[in-house]
């Protein structure tokens, strides 16, 4: 199967209609929007509760650990599907390929539980 760059005109067509309308729609709401500024309308507001002290509190470091590592194993869990999708066709060599895939990931898993990246304090 040969493919020429003419393939690739619809895609490329499709990419820059969404992004122009995009950034005319941006474009023209600025231009026909309303501009009321006043003191009360610029204050910051997060669901209802008045604003008070520092935006800047720092967060535990286990906070982002936590997050990071799920989506970690949530990505990896992402390439099982595929496989499972083609998992006759792969034969012995795809289920070799994955076992090795699962073994690293359960090893990562219990790296993660050893050094108590999960537990909070």
């Amino acid at each position: 199967m040969n493919t020429s760059q003419a393939d690739y005109f619809p895609i490329l067509m499709q990419t820059l209609l969404a992004i122009g309308f995009v950034a005319g729609t941006i474009f023209v709401s600025g231009l026909l929007g309303p501009k009321r500024n006043s003191k009360n309308k610029d204050k910051n507001f997060e669901c209802g509760i008045e604003s008070v002290g520092n935006a800047r509190i720092p967060f535990s470091v286990k906070y982002f650990l936590v997050a990071i590592l799920f989506v970690l194993f949530d990505v990896e869990v992402i390439f099982m599907y595929p496989w499972a999708v083609n998992f006759r066709s792969m034969g012995v060599e795809g289920l070799l390929k994955m076992g090795i895939f699962m073994f690293l990931l359960v090893v990562g898993f219990f790296y993660v539980m050893k050094k108590k990246g999960l537990e909070w304090e």
